[in-house]
């Protein structure tokens, strides 16, 4: 399909017919391997051209090629030309993307962020986007592990390169995404994971400074509000005391359809702090005219840009005596899902929590005491057992005396 020319001084040509014309591509000087080689990716450029279906190997190539080469093949008729545009290098390109992500709110601006640091740390903020390959995808994410990151750390932000990538390609700045074969599977920390028994959250009840944080608690731990977006976001229009259900709305799903809100019941749990905080805000609006009626937010002691839940937070609960736990929110919410889950259809807990049966069972249910405590204490199993051990008690001897051998 293809033959190499060889011209004074060393320079080499690549003479190949495309359609019923001859071209040629002028290599310079040049190795006859390289030549070879050269011509090998050439003639698979053409039958892929041929047959429309390319290799990765063959567009990653192409990807990686100069921009005179590329402009040779390009004058030649086998590729489009390359776009000028200034987004061609990682850290431009990666600033570019970050600032249209309009829609993204900050914790997800913010993972994102995590993300573009090692990026720019490991490949440079001026290296060209093409010239990123496989191979230092790979190179990158052991990277990552060197920097003593988890696993799900790891996967989390190699998945974040695959998004950043699949818009390069999308928008042709590189023929494929160096980063698709990584592993980004999302995995749960168990050993973050952390059940908050009831007899705990009396204590922090009990610790809180005032009746909104009283409230502010008992929506996370038996709401599964996530916090501080939901929880900041309620409005006394969303509570229907007649019906006793509350609407929550989720500034971090709204993006997805369907997404935007859902209902919950007003559990017992969580009905005399929600009346008792009701109580002052009657008493408040008879005060102050408001200029919406109903759209007044149901907290409004910690709204404020310098007020840290999260900090506050861990000094009620070294106010009741314990220790603070991993995190501090989503465990919350993950205590309430696990008894929603035990007491319920798991559709309806995941309904209530808002998430996926996938996400619940791989980041959120867990397994608290009380249900060991229980499992060796039913009245019912003990008597089975007891009857048992009545009835064969040749067998469960010789079963003792194997365990104490």
């Amino acid at each position: 399909m293809a033959s190499i020319a060889k011209d004074p001084h060393g320079r080499k040509r690549i003479l190949f017919m495309a359609g019923e014309s001859r071209k040629t591509i002028r290599l310079g000087k040049c190795g006859i391997k390289q030549a070879e080689a050269f011509k090998f990716k050439l003639e698979a450029l053409i039958a892929a051209r041929f047959t429309e279906s390319m290799d990765r190997e063959t567009a990653q190539w192409i990807a990686d090629l100069p921009d005179d080469a590329h402009a040779k093949l390009a004058g030649a008729g086998l590729v489009a030309p390359r776009a000028a545009t200034v987004n061609t290098t990682l850290g431009l390109f990666l600033d570019s993307y970050l600032k249209s992500r309009t829609d993204l709110k900050l914790n997800s601006l913010t993972v994102y962020g995590h993300t573009r640091r090692t990026l720019i740390e490991f490949f440079d903020y001026e290296k060209p986007l093409r010239q990123i390959n496989s191979d230092d995808a790979k190179a990158w994410r052991a990277y990552l592990t060197e920097q003593n990151l988890s696993e799900a750390t790891v996967n989390k932000r190699c998945g974040n390169a695959k998004v950043f990538f699949n818009v390069a390609v999308k928008l042709k700045l590189v023929a494929s995404n160096p980063f698709s074969e990584l592993d980004s599977k999302s995995i749960a920390n168990k050993s973050r994971q952390h059940f908050i028994e009831r007899k705990d959250a009396d204590k922090i009840l009990d610790a809180c400074p005032d009746a909104q944080w009283r409230l502010i608690f008992s929506l996370c731990r038996y709401g599964g509000l996530r916090c501080p977006s939901e929880v900041l976001a309620l409005r006394w229009s969303d509570v229907n005391w007649e019906q006793q259900k509350i609407i929550i709305h989720s500034p971090k799903t709204e993006r997805y359809e369907g997404r935007e809100s859902r209902i919950i019941p007003i559990f017992p749990e969580i009905m005399p702090y929600l009346e008792q905080v009701f109580e002052s805000h009657t008493e408040s609006v008879l005060e102050l005219e408001w200029s919406e009626p109903g759209k007044e937010p149901v907290i409004t002691r910690y709204r404020q840009t310098n007020v840290n839940l999260w900090t506050q937070l861990q000094r009620i609960i070294k106010r009741a005596g314990l220790k603070s736990w991993p995190r501090l929110f989503q465990n919350l919410r993950a205590s309430r899902e696990t008894e929603l889950a035990s007491e319920y259809p798991l559709h309806v807990a995941t309904a209530w929590i808002s998430n996926t049966a996938r996400i619940a069972e791989r980041h959120y249910l867990q397994i608290p005491d009380a249900y060991y405590e229980r499992a060796v204490k039913l009245p019912d199993r003990i008597e089975k057992a007891a009857q048992n051990a009545a009835q064969h008690p040749a067998a469960n001897s010789s079963k003792v005396i194997q365990r104490k051998t």
